[in-house]
């Protein structure tokens, strides 16, 4: 017997030795984690670094420094802005600044109110009202604005905490060991190289980031161009409605972005861009462009008085598509163009960045210190599956959009592009479900798929009428097959899932279209 109890005394001996060994290493661990979060936090300068002070970079800054974050923004010119993308903040842009405090930065830039949508094509139109819905908790109105205006005012607001540090500075690296990201590299407007660090890195420099490549393995797409000019002292008729005519090959958009200043903007091919030194673009636009403008509500005259003036302010602006990727390394984020890009003829996205500015803000709140690595990664990973319903709603309406809106000879296109145009003029709860997509009201996918499949079937339907015949079936058979193709791209680039199962969206609804208040 002897023996048998010295095995067991041995067995528990060793049982407990073992127990004992991983009790001290895990408390050896954790006592590591906390002294390096209390460094992290008595020794870095910020708690967040954030490159970039655009609509998405500022608004992040503010929104965590409210939240008693040390934020230090690096910007690389701190001069307002002059560009004619963003010059839309449609209405559910509009409730994420009410929710994230900043609505008021859309006062005192002369901003105009936004209501509806103009469509034209072949002396036809329609006019497309955001709707009135009790679900929407907020006024379903858009701004037209001064982008620059914006941005200055966003940066003020920021400016304004005392947490928060704005500074001019060029971001030439990112600081990584060994796959974490510790900080940035960048040189002062004294040109002095400055090394800063911090717990959390946030990427939002824009379309043309620098850094993108150091975070993400994500690749833009140039899709086409668009040519913009201003009409100074100009005011349309109805200055409250995006004008947008159907133009042949690609399409044209007029809106009044103040008082007394009228944008025009019109799609070039990606391979073929008028020259503006020997008079090409002039003659484009005078010649290709102007005869298909409708001459009501003053929009021809409009665009022959900035062509005749000069083009005041012109710009030509590529216009870019990137999927979003999650970022695998730890320490930092990606967020706006820098991120995530689609075609901006439905403008949305700085609603998208918005967006994915207060998902942020309200994940990180529940961590009292953002040194915690592990914690911020777990809490990132969820960020990508929040962000669905909104992101993958409006990069596909911007993508099945754009391409419906490019004439060709082909009769399956042309019957789409018809179809498309027929639907959304046809009223009811078609005009107003694709109005409220396209307003960011409703983000919910699986509600886009549906009219998209409804858009297909009413351009097969034109197809085929008067009466069928082996011709139209064919054409019509064509349009399925490229409404299936065009579908297809995004449900598996932005998840089955995501996209066709509603217990998302329901759940961004309920989190972050509630109120229009925090």
């Amino acid at each position: 017997m002897v023996p048998t109890y010295a095995w067991l005394w041995t067995l528990l001996a060793f049982i407990l030795t073992w127990i004992v060994f991983h009790l001290i290493k895990r408390k050896k661990t954790a006592a590591e984690e906390a002294e390096a979060e209390t460094e992290e936090r008595r020794d870095g300068v910020a708690d967040v670094i954030i490159v970039g002070a655009g609509v998405a970079g500022s608004a992040l800054a503010y929104a965590l420094a409210k939240d008693g974050r040390r934020v230090h923004v690096i910007e690389r010119d701190l001069k307002e802005p002059q560009r004619f993308m963003g010059e839309l903040m449609q209405a559910g842009g509009r409730l994420k600044l009410a929710q994230l405090g900043l609505e008021d930065c859309l006062k005192e830039i002369d901003a105009q109110e936004s209501h509806s949508l103009a469509i034209y094509k072949d002396g036809k139109h329609g006019t497309l009202y955001y709707p009135s819905s009790t679900k929407f908790p907020y006024e379903p109105q858009g701004r037209f604005l001064r982008n620059g205006r914006l941005v200055q005012r966003l940066r003020k607001k920021a400016a304004s905490l005392a947490n928060v540090q704005l500074e001019e500075g060029t971001v030439k690296s990112l600081i990584e060991e060994k796959g974490m990201v510790k900080g940035v590299t960048y040189k002062n407007s004294a040109g002095e190289e400055i090394t800063a660090f911090a717990p959390l890195t946030v990427v939002c420099d824009g379309c043309y980031s620098n850094l993108r490549r150091s975070a993400i393995d994500n690749k833009e797409e140039v899709l086409s161009h668009f040519v913009g000019f201003v009409v100074k002292n100009s005011r349309l008729e109805d200055p409250h409605s995006m004008h947008l005519t159907f133009c042949k090959p690609f399409p044209c958009v007029i809106y009044q972005i103040t008082s007394d200043e009228v944008r025009v903007a019109a799609e070039l091919p990606a391979d073929s861009i008028p020259s503006m030194a020997n008079g090409d673009m002039v003659n484009f636009l005078k010649k290709t462009v102007a005869p298909q403008i409708p001459e009501t509500g003053k929009l021809r005259e409009t665009l022959l008085k900035g062509v005749d003036e000069g083009l005041l302010e012109v710009k030509i602006h590529a216009t870019m598509s990137m999927s979003a990727k999650p970022c695998d390394k730890k320490g930092v984020i990606v967020l706006g163009d820098a991120f995530n890009m689609r075609h901006p003829i439905i403008a949305s996205g700085m609603m998208v960045a918005l967006s994915d500015v207060l998902i942020i803000r309200n994940l990180l709140r529940s961590l009292p210190n953002i040194g915690n690595t592990k914690k911020v990664s777990e809490l990132i990973k969820s960020f990508y599956i929040i962000r669905k319903p909104m992101a993958a709603t409006v990069n596909t309406l911007a993508a099945v959009f754009s391409q419906v809106l490019i004439a060709t000879t082909d009769e399956a296109r042309e019957g789409m592009r018809q179809g498309c145009f027929n639907y959304l003029c046809s009223g009811g709860f078609r005009t107003t479900g694709m109005m409220a997509i396209l307003g960011g009201m409703n983000p919910r996918p699986l509600t886009l798929v549906l009219h998209l499949v409804a858009i297909t079937l009413t351009s097969m339907g034109y197809l085929l009428s008067p009466f069928p015949s082996p011709r139209r079936f064919w054409h019509s058979l064509r349009t399925f097959a490229l409404a299936l193709k065009m579908l297809g791209a995004h449900l598996v680039d932005e998840g089955f899932k995501e996209m066709l199962i509603p217990t998302n969206a329901a759940a961004y609804r309920r989190n972050y279209m509630a109120t229009a208040s925090d």
